[in-house]
């Protein structure tokens, strides 16, 4: 970083200054940084990245590996206020459970979180615990028990597997 954020000392430094032994992993990379922190700390570290400036989800994602019966819950970290963070995106990743998949809703820490939380919940089947509203965003139910975005998920062509519901999909919706 050129000057660094705070003076002289650079992001990865302030991060883990910030995060100290919650960090399992870090990796810097022009601009991305990715954190990888244990399940039971990430609530703690998301508060702790929120105390240095970075105000706001960009979007949060899920990695599903299937063979080591894992997902990689990644939000994405910026900053509206901070100049110079707004230079940067910060992933705050952890590993959860493929067969119970549960995690701490951050959508409390950054309400910009809820609707990705959403999103990955209807995809991934991941359920984010504390949610202020853990619902189908944009997917109908039948789909969404699918969990479409699962390496296990097969696509069939002519499926009656999968139905077209529109009642059940309207009745998601609040618009």
């Amino acid at each position: 970083m050129d000057g660094g954020v705070k003076g002289l000392i650079s992001l990865q430094d302030m991060i883990k200054e910030a995060l100290g032994n919650n960090i399992i992993k870090i990796e810097d990379n022009k601009g991305y940084m990715d954190v990888v922190v244990p399940l039971e700390k990430l609530k703690e570290s998301a508060i702790k990245v929120k105390q240095l400036g970075f105000d706001h989800v960009k979007s949060v994602t899920a990695v599903d590996y299937i063979q080591k019966k894992q997902f990689m819950v990644t939000y994405h970290i910026s900053s509206y206020l901070n100049e110079e963070l707004s230079r940067h995106v910060l992933g705050l990743s952890t590993f959860i459970d493929r067969d119970n998949p549960h995690i701490p809703s951050l959508a409390t820490i950054w309400t910009s979180a809820e609707f990705q939380e959403r999103e990955v919940y209807e995809f991934f089947g991941i359920i984010f615990d504390g949610h202020p509203d853990l619902r189908l965003l944009l997917l109908t139910p039948v789909v969404a028990a699918l969990k479409p975005l699962r390496k296990d998920f097969v696509v069939k062509e002519d499926s009656i597997n999968i139905e077209v519901d529109y009642a059940a999909y309207n009745a998601t919706k609040w618009w």
